[in-house]
């Protein structure tokens, strides 16, 4: 069984996220979705509140059978070590633009250093997709802007709810 782990905030998950996941669901058996867990930085939505939106997300995008490949787990330290946590020889990064890939492409160095049991794998997002970040989402949504186009009904929704 093939395992990757796919890493980041997911504050809150969007639908480039999504896009990227559906591919991981295509390259691996089974997707840890690794939420880095930072102290400096806080988040807009609580560990337990992106699980559940991660969740509720991929269970009505891809149906039971995929999103039962999906699990997510939480991680503080290194993304390699999380990895080896979880039984995943896969990285999975998204690629919007060579902005993402120069520094991808650093990060992938240095984690074969640490790890080299642990392939990185880069995947592309989807055209309609590379505009999209949680960062820029979360600050429309903190403006009264509409959102819909950018993350899934749901979490639209619990944005809506935490701007009121």
């Amino acid at each position: 069984m093939r395992t990757a782990l796919y890493s980041g905030s997911f504050d809150p998950i969007t639908n480039g996220h999504l896009d990227v996941l559906r591919q991981a669901l295509g390259v691996a058996d089974r997707v840890v979705v690794a939420i880095g867990i930072h102290p400096g930085k806080p988040p807009l939505f609580s560990f337990e509140e992106r699980v559940a939106m991660i969740e509720a997300v991929a269970h009505a995008t891809f149906g039971a059978e995929a999103a039962g490949r999906v699990s997510v787990a939480s991680f503080d330290g290194l993304v390699v070590e999380a990895a080896r946590r979880h039984g995943a020889t896969l990285l999975l990064r998204g690629l919007r633009d060579g902005t993402d890939l120069d520094y991808e492409m650093q990060m992938a160095g240095m984690n074969a250093t640490l790890a080299p049991d642990v392939q990185t794998v880069f995947l592309p997002a989807s055209p309609g997709v590379r505009h999209i970040t949680a960062t820029l989402v979360r600050q429309i949504a903190a403006m009264g802007g509409d959102v819909t186009a950018f993350v899934p009904t749901g979490v639209a929704e619990r944005l809506a709810a935490k701007r009121r």
